[in-house]
C-alpha cells in the first residue's frame, strides 16, 4: 500500500505506476531531500510539534540513510514514485512508525520545491567555479597576445586591424554577464518554501524563519501559493544556461573558422580533436561542434518549461514534474561543455603569423588612410571618397595600399605625404586606438586590470 493510500479501494495499475513515477531522475535530490527533512523535523521538535525524542530518532535514521544511500547499498522502488517517499518509506522500515511524524505540517509539493531550490543552488555554486576557471583562461591567453594583430570582421569580410586579445576580451564580458546572470539566478532561487503546504500552509505552529535561516535561505516565500506553484527560479537559470550556451557556441563557431585550412589562426591541441574514420590527414574540431550543437539542446529546455509552465492554473500541477529533467539535463551539459571548452582554449596554438597576414589583406588599414586625410584637414566623407578610390585602384591592378608609390596616392589627391606610409601600418593603426574599450596594448592593459579585479571578486 502506498503512503497516501488510504483513500483507495485498489491498488493502482503498474502502467500508472511507471507512468506516474520521477525516482528514475529525481533520485539525485536524495541528499536535498534528507538535509530539507533534517531542519524540518529540527524545527517540529523545537517548536514541541513532536517531542525532542522524537525528533532526534528520525534526525539520527535520516542521517544513517544518507550514509547508506551515498555507499551505494540503497535501491529506490520506483512504486514509491519519488524521491520524497522512497525516503520515508525507508526511514519507517528502518525507525518504525515514529519516521511517519516527519510529514507532519508538509506536503510534497513545497517538499520538492524545497529539494528543488536547494539542488539549483548548489548547482549554480559549482557551475559558477567552472565558468571562473573559463574567465581565467580567456584573459591569461589574451594577455599572451595583446599585441598579435589579426583582424577584426564585420559580415565576416576583414574590417579593421585588432588583436587577438582585444578579440578574446570580447568573450570575456559576454562570460562576465553570464556570470552575473548565475549570480542573480542564485539569489531567486535563495527563498525557503517549505511550510507551504500543499498551498494554504497548516494550523501547526510552524515557524518557518527558522527552516530558512537553518538552511541558509535569504528568506521564505511570503506567499504559500506561490511557494509551491513557483518555478520561475528555474525559467531564470535555463535562461541563463541558455545564453553562456549561445555565447560558448559563438566562440566554438569561431574556433572552427580558425582551426581551418582557410584561416589557419590557430591549431588545436591534438588531446582535443578527433580524426576521420576514412580520410588520414583529418584534424576535426570535434569539441568546439560538439558544444556549437548542445546549444540548441539546453534552448530546447527552456522552451519546453515555459511551455510547461504557461497554462498552469495555481497551485500545484503534476505537469510541474517535468521541471526536473528540463533542468538537470542543461546543467549536466553546462557542467559537461564548461571544463572541456576550457582546457581545449588553454592548450591550443596560436599562429600569429597568419593573423598578421590576413591583417596585411582585405585593406583593413583602410579606414586609417581616411583618418590620416582627417587630420591633414578634409572631411571624413571626402576622405571615405578618396579612400575609396584608391581600394579601388588597388582592387583593379592588384595591389595594396601599402604597396601603393606615392605618386599614385597624391594623383588621387595632392595632400597625402610620405607619412602615409607610417600611418597605415598594422602596427601604427592598432596602437593608435587608445579610446577605451579599444585594441591598443595601453587599453588593453586597463582592460586586464579591471577583468583581473572582477575575478578577484568572484
Amino acid at each position: 500500500m502506498k503512503l497516501w493510500g488510504g483513500r483507495f479501494a485498489k491498488e493502482t495499475d503498474q502502467l500508472t505506476d511507471h507512468f506516474n513515477s520521477s525516482i528514475s531522475f529525481d533520485m539525485r535530490l536524495y541528499k536535498q531531500d534528507i538535509i530539507g527533512s533534517i531542519a524540518h523535523v529540527s524545527m517540529l521538535g523545537k517548536q514541541n510539534i513532536i517531542t525532542t525524542e522524537e525528533s532526534h530518532a528520525i534526525i539520527t535514521g535520516l542521517n544513517a540513510l544518507l550514509e547508506d544511500i551515498e555507499s551505494g547499498t540503497i535501491e529506490f522502488n520506483e512504486k514509491m514514485e519519488d524521491i520524497h517517499m522512497n525516503i520515508e518509506a525507508l526511514l519507517i522500515e528502518r525507525i518504525g512508525a515514529v519516521a511517519k511524524k516527519m510529514h507532519t505540517g508538509r506536503s510534497r509539493n513545497d517538499q520538492v520545491a524545497l529539494d528543488v531550490r536547494l539542488y539549483t543552488r548548489d548547482e549554480i555554486t559549482t557551475l559558477k567555479l567552472l565558468l571562473k576557471d573559463l574567465m581565467e583562461t580567456v584573459l591569461n591567453l589574451a594577455k599572451q597576445h595583446s599585441e598579435t594583430i589579426m583582424p577584426g570582421y564585420t559580415h565576416l569580410q576583414r574590417a579593421q586591424p585588432i588583436t587577438f586579445g582585444h578579440h578574446l576580451m570580447a568573450y570575456f564580458e559576454m562570460l562576465k554577464r553570464d556570470y552575473k546572470r548565475l549570480t542573480f539566478s542564485f539569489d531567486n532561487t535563495n527563498y525557503c518554501p517549505l511550510g507551504s503546504g500543499a498551498l494554504a500552509t497548516t494550523t501547526y505552529p510552524l515557524d518557518r524563519y527558522d527552516v530558512a535561516h537553518t538552511l541558509h535561505f535569504t528568506d521564505i516565500c511570503e506567499n504559500s501559493i506561490d511557494g509551491v506553484s513557483d518555478r520561475d527560479f528555474c525559467l531564470d537559470l535555463l535562461y541563463s544556461l541558455s545564453t553562456l550556451m549561445m555565447h560558448l557556441s559563438r566562440f566554438s563557431e569561431e574556433i572552427i573558422l580558425w582551426s581551418s585550412h582557410e584561416f589557419h589562426f590557430i591549431e588545436l591541441d591534438d588531446a582535443y580533436s578527433t580524426g576521420s574514420s576514412i580520410m588520414p590527414q583529418k584534424k576535426n574540431p570535434d569539441i568546439a561542434e560538439l558544444v556549437r550543437g548542445k546549444t540548441g539542446r539546453v534552448y530546447g529546455n527552456l522552451i519546453s518549461l515555459l511551455t510547461t509552465m504557461k497554462g498552469l492554473p495555481l497551485a500545484y500541477n503534476k505537469d510541474m514534474q517535468e521541471d526536473k529533467e528540463r533542468l538537470f539535463d542543461s546543467i549536466d551539459t553546462l557542467k559537461m561543455c564548461l571544463p572541456i571548452f576550457t582546457r581545449m582554449l588553454a592548450t591550443l596554438k596560436v599562429c600569429p603569423q597568419n593573423m598578421y597576414k590576413a591583417a596585411s589583406g582585405g585593406f583593413t588599414n583602410a579606414t586609417d588612410a581616411a583618418d590620416y586625410l582627417v587630420k591633414k584637414g578634409l572631411a571624413f566623407r571626402d576622405a571615405h571618397e578618396v579612400i575609396g578610390k584608391l581600394v579601388l585602384y588597388c582592387v583593379t591592378h592588384e595591389t595594396s595600399l601599402e604597396d601603393l608609390s606615392l605618386d599614385i596616392y597624391q594623383s588621387i589627391h595632392p595632400i597625402f605625404e610620405s607619412d602615409i606610409y607610417e600611418a597605415i601600418s598594422l602596427s601604427t593603426c592598432v596602437k593608435g586606438r587608445q579610446v577605451a574599450g579599444g585594441p591598443s596594448p595601453k587599453a588593453l592593459a586597463n582592460h586586464f586590470e579591471k577583468a583581473t579585479d572582477f575575478l578577484n571578486q568572484c
